[in-house]
């Protein structure tokens, strides 16, 4: 007789023991789904938003997804975004995160999963950045952070482990308190030269490499003059850029059906012009050399986020907290079994 499945909880705190200090390896794992996905073996609907009327600001995506390959799993996010928690002294993001067996559908895994978001996210985001600069023939040195939360700080770790160095760091934020903790962040981890801007335009000019990670809902940067030096901007807020300059650079996405919806900046930028010729391509095309940034046009990657990619993260973080014997099952957590009792 088949035993009945099990079913396991994964705090965050064993989802953090199993990705930190293991940034490479989670980027390698990114890269694989970026390929399967590009390949065609994976399902990736499109997200589903829970919105609120009288709480614009909030709001609950459902991201379901499916991964061959290695991975070989089913599975869905349920992230949550209220801003106003940060002044309630907590996160804005947080989330869970089921896994699907493949052979019977049934759930086997409840992850807490706004670490695997960050990790995916900035994974995502440093792997870009890493093959979208090679390509362009050098690794920018002055890196600017628009928007300074978590997502900002895994980012930054990520292209640390990615080889990244900068002699200079440039931060803006709305808030000075948190701009001011997150300079006194970058300091402790010795990366260069730490200077905040008031002014958004000085932040932009002064960076090669420009991460926006903010809350925006529709565009608030909007001159195309103040990227003039061609920087390589990771766009992974999406909602940051008018479309005259998204239209005035070279645009990867991660997926262009997915990216362009929503109203995100490209979305705009479509809106605005008709098609979506302003599209180079995928980071998947950039992975197999089908598509080659220049350096002579600011060059942007506005990642939609693929929940395949947190399936292959929480697949990762499932099998090595099961390979540490610490996998915590719930007893009798699928109860009716025999069909007729």
């Amino acid at each position: 007789m088949t035993q009945p499945p099990s079913f396991a909880v994964i705090s965050g705190a064993q989802v953090h023991a199993a990705v930190s200090g293991r940034e490479r390896e989670v980027t390698a794992m990114i890269e694989a789904a970026y390929r399967l996905h590009g390949a065609g073996r994976t399902v990736n609907p499109d997200s589903y938003f829970l919105r609120f009327p009288d709480e614009p600001a909030n709001r609950i995506i459902a991201l379901p997804a499916s991964v061959g390959g290695e991975v070989d799993v089913h599975g869905i996010k349920w992230i949550s975004s209220f801003p106003g928690n940060v002044a309630a002294g907590i996160p804005r993001a947080s989330a869970v995160l089921i896994l699907n067996d493949t052979a019977t559908g049934y759930p086997f895994a409840c992850l807490e999963s706004s670490i695997i978001s960050a990790a995916r996210t900035a994974a995502s985001a440093a792997l870009a950045a890493a093959r979208l600069a090679d390509a362009r023939g050098a690794r920018p040195r002055r890196a600017g952070f628009f928007g300074v939360g978590l997502i900002a700080r895994y980012v930054h770790t990520y292209l640390a482990a990615n080889g990244f160095a900068f002699d200079e760091l440039h931060v803006h934020d709305l808030s000075r308190e948190h701009a001011e903790g997150f300079r006194d962040y970058l300091e402790r981890t010795g990366s260069g030269a730490v200077t905040i801007h008031d002014a958004a335009e000085d932040l932009v000019r002064s960076s090669d490499l420009i991460v926006f990670a903010t809350v925006a809902g529709e565009p608030h940067v909007t001159d195309p003059k103040w990227f003039e030096h061609n920087p390589l901007v990771l766009h992974v807020s999406l909602r940051d850029l008018s479309p005259e300059i998204i239209l005035a650079s070279y645009n990867i996405v991660d997926d262009v059906d997915h990216c362009l919806k929503a109203n995100t900046s490209p979305h705009l930028a479509e809106q605005r012009v008709g098609n979506r010729d302003f599209v180079a391509g995928t980071l998947y095309d950039v992975l197999t050399g089908t598509a080659t940034p220049p350096a002579d046009r600011p060059v942007i990657f506005s990642p939609f986020g693929l929940g395949v990619l947190d399936l292959a993260v929480a697949r990762h973080v499932y099998d090595r907290v099961t390979e540490s014997g610490e996998l915590q099952t719930v007893p009798g957590f699928f109860h009716e079994m025999k069909r007729y009792g």
